[in-house]
């Protein structure tokens, strides 16, 4: 059973920083993909940024200059660094996992990945 926890969620002032973790556990891991999505409320979920084993990146235009994702192959873990936060950000963080990272073209849709996490509030003011 694979399990996603994130953590570092929380409430920041626009322009302000937060960098979210995510940690998988339940199994070996190896040549797997992580990124991570956004639900605001009354809108749909939405890609923000993703990373594959071999460390290739993609984000999301709105996520492009401002979010930063790495990962730790040791660990298991992907973090979202997010800097010059906007109102506009606040939603519910999902991190997601991809068992397979081959043929991974950016995984920017939902259904590309196999687990998900519970998600983390992000809330920024104005």
């Amino acid at each position: 059973q694979v399990q996603l926890v994130e953590s570092g969620g929380g409430l920041v002032q626009a322009g302000g920083s937060l960098r979210l973790s995510c940690a998988a556990s339940g199994r070996t891991f190896s040549n797997y993909a992580m990124g991570w999505f956004r639900q605001a409320p009354g809108k749909e979920r939405e890609f923000v940024s993703s990373i594959n084993w071999d460390g290739s990146t993609y984000y999301a235009d709105s996520a492009k200059g401002r979010f930063a994702i790495s990962r730790d192959g040791a660990k298991n873990t992907a973090d979202l660094q997010m800097n010059s936060l906007k109102p506009e950000d606040t939603a519910i963080y999902y991190c997601a996992l991809r068992i397979n990272g081959y043929y991974f073209d950016g995984g920017a849709t939902a259904s590309q990945y196999d687990y998900w996490g519970q998600g983390t509030q992000v809330t920024v003011s104005s």
